[in-house]
C-alpha cells in the first residue's frame, strides 16, 4: 500500500502549512501567514475536485497523527501545441514540501512520482517545475532538465 494519497479538502490547513515551509524556505521568501485564512476556502473547493486541473498528493505525517509529513501540488495547463507537445497540454509543479521533522525519506519523491503518473494520465507532453538547489537532485533523477528560461513576471 503506497504512502501517497490525494490531498482531501479536510487537509487544506495542512497543505497552506506546507506551502509556507516551502516559501519560508525560498530566497526572499514572505513569512507572513496572514494570506492563509483567505485562501483556505478556495483551496478547500479545488481539493474537493477529483477531475479538474488541479491535482495535490500528500502523505500522513507518522509521529503526529492530523499533520502531513509531505506535499506536491501541480496543475496542467493548455498551451498551443509545439514540436514534442502537440496537443499542448502542460503540466506544471508549483509546491513541494516536506515537513522539516520528516525530511530525507524519500515521501517528496513518493509523491512526485504520483503527480508524474496523475500528468502522464491526463496528457501533458511536458512538466515544468522551478528547483531549489537543494532538490535539484531529486528532480534531476527524475529526469528534469535545465532549460535556458528567460522568464519574467508580472504582479497584478
Amino acid at each position: 500500500m503506497s504512502l501517497v494519497r490525494r490531498a482531501l479538502p479536510e487537509d487544506a490547513g495542512e497543505v497552506l502549512r506546507l506551502r509556507q515551509v516551502m516559501i519560508d524556505a525560498l530566497p526572499g521568501g514572505d513569512a507572513s501567514t496572514g494570506w492563509h485564512a483567505e485562501a483556505l476556502p478556495s483551496l478547500r473547493e479545488r481539493l474537493g475536485e477529483s477531475d479538474g486541473d488541479f491535482a495535490a498528493f500528500v502523505v500522513d505525517h507518522p509521529d503526529r497523527p492530523g499533520a502531513l509529513a509531505a506535499l506536491v501540488v501541480g496543475t496542467v495547463d493548455y498551451r498551443i501545441g509545439k514540436a514534442g507537445n502537440p496537443h499542448g497540454l502542460a503540466g506544471y509543479v508549483f509546491s513541494v514540501a516536506t515537513d522539516p521533522g520528516a525530511r530525507r525519506r524519500g515521501y517528496a519523491r513518493a509523491c512526485m512520482d504520483e503527480l508524474l503518473a496523475w500528468f502522464r494520465e491526463r496528457g501533458a507532453g511536458q512538466v515544468m517545475l522551478t528547483a531549489s538547489p537543494e532538490a535539484e537532485p531529486l528532480y534531476s533523477d527524475l529526469g528534469f532538465e535545465h532549460k535556458p528560461d528567460p522568464t519574467m513576471i508580472l504582479k497584478l
